[in-house]
């Protein structure tokens, strides 16, 4: 990705700690109510048969669902989209569970289970998406640790110019169990999912101009205006967005910064059309 790329938002999906859907989210982005942290609650992903559901972990659950989401808003074939798929950790609980079961001596009990190692990839929610919706269409997933969701925006963008066509991008994150969790604290599960379009797409109201700085050029990552949204900013990797969808449920014009390396920086100038 070199120089700047324009582009256009066309569609989002949200569920998170407190944050249950994007349309009830903007009054607590835009600063008109507060935000009163809860439990995620993950709608089922409707989109996969009953037998899948009851396979699916949480991480395939609530990435499905933020992807359906922001296909909805955009008013967007799925089948029709390549996709950007995030996380800095996978299935936290998938991860867990195959821990233990070769923590067994060599024996029956440390067999893994199929459907666990079928989950445990790190593309597992792009696989069940691209089934899902029948695509056939590209999928990259992206790990960066917490810069996950800005090296997730930084590969959807740089499609862009030479698809001609939108990219979805959907960053989650699920906590692990302990003991992992003591090392990797993770609050709650939560999920983004953003349809991005070249710039001047049909109906598209909210552009966005993207370029990679070095890091020091760019300066600091930019912080939610709240100072509770900011809490879970630091302290989950895919909440790194939420000061680009503050902007957004704003409508103002805003400059973010996202880390997208310990090296790179993502800058986007926010614009609105009348």
């Amino acid at each position: 990705m070199s120089g700047v790329i324009e582009l256009d938002v066309l569609g989002i999906g949200l569920v998170g700690p407190g944050l249950a859907s994007w349309d009830e989210a903007q009054p607590v982005l835009r600063g008109d109510a507060p935000y009163v942290p809860a439990p995620t609650a993950v709608p089922p992903p409707l989109r996969l048969p009953a037998a899948e559901r009851r396979r699916a972990g949480a991480a395939v659950k609530v990435a499905l669902c933020v992807a359906d989401a922001a296909c909805i808003a955009a008013g967007r074939d799925p089948a029709g989209l390549a996709t950007v798929f995030t996380s800095s950790g996978g299935d936290g609980a998938n991860c867990h569970a195959l821990c233990e079961t070769l923590a067994h001596p060599p024996g029956p009990e440390r067999m893994v289970s199929p459907t666990r190692f079928t989950n445990s990839v790190h593309n597992a929610a792009a696989g069940y998406w691209h089934i899902a919706v029948g695509s056939r269409h590209a999928s990259t997933s992206v790990c960066a640790h917490d810069d996950s969701f800005g090296a997730g925006l930084v590969a959807a963008v740089s499609q862009l110019p030479g698809l001609g066509a939108p990219v979805l991008l959907v960053s989650s994150e699920t906590p692990y169990p302990e003991p992992l969790h003591a090392t990797r604290p993770l609050p709650d599960v939560m999920g983004i999912g953003l349809v991005l379009g070249a710039a001047g797409d049909s109906g598209a109201r909210i552009r966005l101009k993207a370029r990679l700085l070095p890091g020091a050029q760019a300066g600091p990552a930019t912080r939610c205006h709240d100072a509770a949204l900011e809490a879970l900013r630091v302290s989950l990797p895919s909440a790194r967005a939420l000061p680009l969808l503050e902007a957004i449920a704003r409508r103002r014009p805003a400059r973010i910064v996202l880390p997208g390396s310990p090296q790179l920086a993502l800058e986007l100038e926010l614009e609105f059309a009348p």
